[in-house]
Order: C-alpha cells, then sequence, then structure tokens
C-alpha cells in the first residue's frame, strides 16, 4: 500500500471508533494506540491495554487548530504562532479542558493536545468528527516503537483494528516535543 492509498482504512477505523474499539495507527510522530477521546470504556481499555495508571494523562489529535476551543476553555491564540515556529510536532498542555472524557483530562484540569499533519490522521479525525486519542503503541514502562515492526504483539492483538498504511515504513520516528502554555504566556518544556 503507497503513501497516498489509505482510503481502504479510513471507514474500518471509523467504525471500531464508533464502538468504542481501539486502533493501531500511524501519526506524524510514533505508532498509536487510539479511540474516541469523549468515550470514557474506550479511554480505561487503553489504560488496560498498555497497563499503564490511569492518573497518568494520554494526548489527543484534533485535524485543525479551529477545534481547540472545543476542547479547551480559554486557549491562549499566541500558542499557534508557537507551534508554527518550532517546525516539529508538538503537544500543546492546555488549562481547562472541557468536553472529553474525564478519564483523559489530567487531575489539575489540563490536556495535551497536538494538531496532527499526518495527511491519514487528519482524514481520519475529521470524517469521525472527534478528538482522538494517541499514546505510543507500547506497554507503559517501555520506549516506544520507531515503527510498526517495533510494536509489541500484546499491543497489536490488544486492538480492534490495526490500521495497514504505512507499515512498511521502516524511517524512524520519535515522539513529538511537549510544552505547557503557561498563563501568563510563557512555555515549559516539558519533553524537548
Amino acid at each position: 500500500m503507497n503513501q497516498f492509498d489509505f482510503d481502504s482504512d479510513l471507514q474500518p477505523c471509523i467504525a471500531e471508533l464508533k464502538k468504542g474499539g481501539l486502533i493501531l495507527y500511524p501519526t506524524d510522530t510514533v505508532w498509536g494506540i487510539g479511540c474516541d477521546a469523549t468515550n470514557a470504556d474506550a479511554v480505561a481499555s487503553i489504560y488496560a491495554l498498555k497497563k499503564r495508571k490511569d492518573e497518568k494523562a494520554m494526548i489527543v489529535l484534533l485535524a485543525d487548530e479551529k477545534d481547540i476551543p472545543l476542547y479547551v476553555s480559554q486557549p491562549d491564540p499566541r500558542i499557534f504562532d508557537y507551534v508554527k515556529g518550532v517546525g516539529r510536532p508538538t503537544t500543546v498542555i492546555y488549562e481547562g479542558a472541557r468536553g472529553l472524557s474525564s478519564n483523559i483530562i489530567n487531575s489539575d484540569g489540563s490536556i495535551g493536545i497536538r494538531i496532527n499533519n499526518d495527511p491519514f490522521c487528519n482524514r481520519l479525525i475529521r470524517l469521525f468528527g472527534k478528538p482522538i486519542v494517541s499514546t505510543s503503541a507500547n506497554i507503559s514502562g517501555y520506549p516506544p516503537p520507531s515503527n510498526f515492526e517495533d510494536i509489541d504483539i500484546a499491543i497489536k492483538n490488544g486492538v480492534d483494528y490495526i490500521v495497514q498504511h504505512r507499515r512498511n515504513d521502516m524511517s524512524s520516528a520519535v515522539p513529538s516535543t511537549v510544552v505547557k502554555w503557561n498563563a501568563d504566556g510563557s512555555v515549559s518544556i516539558i519533553r524537548p
């Protein structure tokens, strides 16, 4: 399957997301485990699959920055210029999360959101019409996989659908930069 031939993956992904299922999919960074970010049972299933404590929040992918106000109470528009200047995928931790499953929101009410730059993910998110969880496709405590081949069989067996697109891509991927946008407009680097 070539880079642009991903239409056959979209409908099965959307069907699983609507049912509360889990998908294994390529993002603009590493391969991720995803689900409907508004479905608490689906989010709980990811925590269980990863053997991850549920107080350690996961991030959410959106297709467009115009959607951020739907899920964050008071986003500062200056963050968009900052992210554009970084030049690599950047997850921003925003205060005042809303409209998402409560078990994906940090205990302080914040949420990590990334505007995704991968054509497959963007199309999937737009067609699904909701944000999608993205957490690296690894068991908690182990490093994130740099490509599809590196994903643990337990993860592959634990999801409801595995995307075909980019399985043969052997380029090494790395997680996103993570920053926290502070109320005063300053930025704290969480993960460079």
